[in-house]
């Protein structure tokens, strides 16, 4: 238990020390924000510190900081170091940046800030791949939770496209329509704070659990750190691929921006971004520990782990809380998905229709848009579910995919940084290491090139020393041309 609550007192005093620095270095005004100057009762809408915060939390925790850290796990408790030492000094304050550029931006979406930080040219590739993102997204939090929701509560079998799952799918579609096409606070901003209370209090109790039940958890000097994985992954870039929405998320930046277009007030965001990425990486920690104490008493082993990771959610919660408490932690889960998958599938909507200029503000238009973007969730739903290896392929793709959009979003925030004199290093050497990551793993995989391991270290160091002299040499320009005027 040792490694397990050193990695939580890194999380909740690195979080509070490391946000309040961040705060500092931004040094949030008192200037009237997008939520209040363009109040349009559609998307800019504002709403109370404590209720964007649930939102922004139910936003960004989709299944991923569940099924990632039991998937993640497998690499021993060195888990419970980097995933707190990476979401304190990445993903909680990629979180917070995205959001505040956002605010200070006239609640500009992604591909707007990067357009207008990044120049039109880097706009270009990144808006076709954060759509693609958004749509592996959007399918990803229809399956997961669909899946989760037949098997765990219902008990019914998901290997493959039944009427039972057909039906479900279909329920949450049509939630996913209604999120997308009402006003933010008419649905999301009504409901989310229920659900929020739920899933923290889920975590909370899975958290004691550990404790009451005496779960037996590994310690980090009990084994050699990078070995332990029972398949042989490299824990680099392999763990931070599987674990993305625990640590640092590209999906994270999508949704920040919707939000940034609630915020009253900016010295609310330290609370809306940076501490609801806190609260995510404490959910993340007390499953990777449940998964833990599952394969270490035999309920469980690596193999249900990698074959059926949603599976796994239903052996730890049942254990931990019992056939009750079991089920409203399963439930909680599940909501984990669904009231990501809504956002996502909304961000992209605003998308699409800012880029192509489509009026927002009428009904008409917003529903042709997402009936177009459902479709194209439906068809990449149906392969996942007919191909035997269609989910695992679609899991590794969206796992590279969000990582990959950290790494513009990085690059965003450091020429931000830069134009503003404030210390860029705190988004560049984040942003380097994630550059890094992708690279070596996509150069590795099956889905990429599939060179060695060597070659592909070596090839993704020379990538990633590109991609910070680039950044470095296009933000010291930026920053010339705005002394020279």
């Amino acid at each position: 238990m040792i490694t397990f609550l050193t990695g939580i007192v890194i999380l909740i005093v690195g979080g509070a020390v490391y946000g309040k620095f961040c705060e500092k270095v931004l040094k949030p005004t008192n200037e009237n924000t997008p939520a209040i100057e363009l109040n349009d009762g559609v998307d800019f809408v504002p709403l109370s510190k404590w209720r964007a915060t649930l939102v922004e939390l139910l936003n960004i925790a989709g299944t991923g900081p569940v099924l990632g850290p039991i998937q993640g796990i497998l690499f021993g408790p060195v888990a419970f170091i980097t995933i707190p030492v990476g979401c304190v000094l990445g993903g909680a304050f990629h979180d917070y940046m995205c959001g505040m550029i956002s605010v200070r931006n006239k609640g500009e979406q992604m591909p707007a800030l990067v357009k207008r930080f990044l120049g039109q040219n880097t706009y270009f590739f990144y808006n076709i791949f954060v759509c693609l993102l958004l749509i592996l997204l959007g399918t990803v939090f229809i399956y997961t939770p669909g899946d989760l929701f037949v098997s765990q509560i219902l008990k019914s079998d998901v290997s493959g496209l039944n009427s039972t799952l057909l039906i479900v799918y279909a329920v949450i579609f049509t939630y996913y329509l209604a999120a997308t096409l009402f006003p933010i606070d008419k649905i999301i901003g009504k409901i989310y704070p229920i659900f929020g209370a739920v899933l923290l209090l889920s975590a909370v109790g899975i958290f004691f659990g550990l404790f009451i039940h005496g779960y037996p958890l590994n310690e980090i000097l009990e084994k050699p750190l990078f070995t332990s994985h029972p398949f042989g992954e490299n824990f680099i870039p392999i763990f931070f691929v599987t674990v993305t929405c625990g640590i640092v998320s590209g999906f994270h930046s999508t949704q920040a921006t919707i939000i940034s277009r609630t915020v009253e007030n900016e010295h609310d965001g330290r609370t809306v971004f940076y501490n609801s990425m806190i609260a995510e990486g404490f959910i993340a920690m007390t499953w990777a520990a449940g998964t833990m104490g599952v394969l270490n008493l035999g309920i469980s082993s690596p193999e249900d782990v990698v074959k059926a990771a949603v599976l796994i959610v239903g052996a730890v919660a049942k254990d931990l809380l019992g056939d009750i408490g079991g089920i409203v932690a399963v439930i909680s889960v599940i909501i984990l998905g669904i009231t990501s998958g809504d956002t996502a599938l909304r961000s992209l909507r605003l998308i699409i229709g800012e880029n192509l200029k489509i009026d927002q503000r009428k009904k008409k238009n917003i529903l042709t848009l997402s009936v177009i973007i459902f479709a194209s969730v439906a068809v990449v739903l149906f392969y996942a579910k007919t191909d035997g290896q269609g989910f695992a392929i679609l899991w590794r793709y969206f796992a590279w995919a969000n990582e990959t959009i950290v790494v513009f979003a990085f690059a965003m925030i450091s020429i931000y940084m830069m134009k503003k004199s404030m210390p860029y290093l705190m988004a560049l050497i984040p942003g380097t290491f994630y550059m890094h990551v992708i690279s070596s793993y996509i150069l590795h995989a099956k889905i990429g090139l599939g060179l060695e391991w060597n070659v592909s270290y070596i090839l993704a160091g020379i990538l990633s020393a590109i991609y910070m002299g680039l950044i470095i040499k296009f933000g010291k320009k930026q920053k010339g041309m705005i002394e020279k005027q």
